[in-house]
């Protein structure tokens, strides 16, 4: 979409008077409405360019090709494992989600604010009646909504590969596993879209993003581990091994989708579920508190942020 239709977009088209002419005056959008319209506009563009730059097809095809190659690969153990092939792929896609959907969310994410300031694009468009918090929102919700829908098919081609009927606790297990995917990658856009708004230049959002990953994704889990072996796994209290996985969304990740009915036999992240207090209830309120704080974050100091 042109920037030059948002300001187009954001209203509706004036009634016509009693004559059947267009009115000259019409009553103003209310705030909440003009707000919402202005976001959708916004996350339309933001889809539409993601389309224009081969994003949508580029995710789909990279997810769609590596989770049919482990829905063939992966399921092949099920007969000595007493578990069905669905749950088996469902592990593995989980597996694989942990390492790359973050990375493709920061990767969408990371220069939607600083990339748009160095090309020049933003100044024009916070020329238009757009607030910046609207931006911020907009740009989060086009790219959920691109990332969602590679997850969706890419992980739904695997799934029907391999066979549609299935029990319904599998198929369940599987949903859980898509809905959680996309929250994950919702957590790594809104801390994308943070880094991107800290900084003023792609490059350095890029290093940020690249930190981010390897934080969460690897080196947080192997200090954790280490944390775990040097005391023996007996003297840290509950609570504070709770606490712990709920600092980092990749464990919270791991706990809502490996430690799962009908997929939790099968991976040794089961056991843990099975003795922590953060049930499934909790860990989606883990997952969209970690969405919300840098997203509010983000919003709030691209408000302040001088161009």
């Amino acid at each position: 979409m042109s920037l030059l239709a948002i300001d187009a977009a954001m209203e509706p088209a004036p009634p016509p008077t009693e004559s059947g002419s267009v009115g000259a005056l019409r009553p103003p959008l209310p705030d909440g409405r003009r707000t919402r319209s202005t976001i959708r506009t916004l996350a339309v563009r933001e889809v539409r360019e993601g389309m224009r730059n081969r994003w949508v097809l580029a995710t789909t095809l990279l997810l769609a090709a590596l989770a049919l190659t482990l829905a063939h690969l992966g399921s092949a153990p099920t007969g000595t494992v007493g578990a069905s092939r669905l749950d088996v792929v469902t592990v593995s896609l989980a597996s694989l989600t942990i390492f790359l959907v973050p990375l493709i969310a920061l990767l969408l994410s990371h220069d939607a604010i600083a990339g748009e300031a160095e090309r020049g694009t933003l100044l024009l468009l916070l020329a238009y009646p757009v607030s910046r918090t609207a931006v911020v929102l907009g740009k989060f919700l086009g790219q959920l909504a691109i990332l969602a829908l590679a997850t969706i098919v890419g992980y739904g081609v695997a799934a029907l590969a391999i066979g549609w009927n299935l029990g319904a606790a599998a198929w369940g297990a599987f949903a859980t596993m898509v809905g959680a995917s996309i929250l994950l990658g919702a957590v790594f856009l809104a801390l994308g879209l943070l880094a991107s708004t800290l900084v003023r230049q792609r490059s350095t959002a890029g290093g940020i993003a690249i930190g981010l990953w390897l934080g969460f994704v690897l080196i947080y889990d192997m200090a954790f581990l280490g944390l775990l072996v040097a005391s023996g796994g007996h003297s840290l209290p509950p609570l504070l091994i709770d606490a712990l996985l709920a600092l980092n969304p990749t464990d919270a990740y791991r706990l809502l989708t490996l430690g799962a009915a009908g997929t939790g036999g099968l991976t040794g992240i089961g056991a843990l579920a099975g003795h922590t207090a953060l049930t499934p209830p909790i860990l989606v309120g883990v997952l969209l508190a970690w969405t919300a704080a840098p997203l509010t974050l983000a919003a709030l100091v691209f408000s302040r942020r001088e161009l």
